[in-house]
């Protein structure tokens, strides 16, 4: 069984970063293609970005030039470099993964990891 599982979340300041892990156990990340969500009190969860098999990123526009996604099948580990942090980024980071392809679409993720908190003060 797939097992996500994400940690490097925290409280930092505006205009921080902070790194985060998204650690796969029980499959071979290079089957998956990977992405980060987020849910923010009180709203919906919303995209933030993907990584492909093949390396291709795409990031939702709020967070263009701020967010890097980047993945290491050698490790089964997937990253996300988040630089210029703003309050409204503030949410619960969750990591999905999608057999063979990504998708912005968050119903198409086979499996989720619990996430892990981003505050981000003012």
């Amino acid at each position: 069984q797939v097992q996500l599982e994400e940690s490097g979340g925290g409280l930092v300041q505006n205009g921080g970063s902070l790194r985060l892990s998204c650690q796969m156990s029980g499959g071979l990340l290079s089957s998956f293609g990977m992405a980060w969500f987020r849910q923010a009190p009180g709203k919906e969860r919303e995209f933030v970005t993907a990584i492909s098999r093949s390396d291709i990123t795409s990031l939702a526009d709020s967070v263009k030039g701020r967010f890097t996604i980047y993945r290491s099948n050698r490790d089964n580990v997937v990253g996300l470099q988040m630089n210029s942090l703003k309050p409204e980024d503030t949410a619960v980071y969750h990591c999905a993964a999608r057999i063979w392809h990504v998708s912005l679409d968050e119903s198409q993720y086979n499996y989720w990891g619990q996430g892990t908190q981003v505050t981000v003060s003012s």
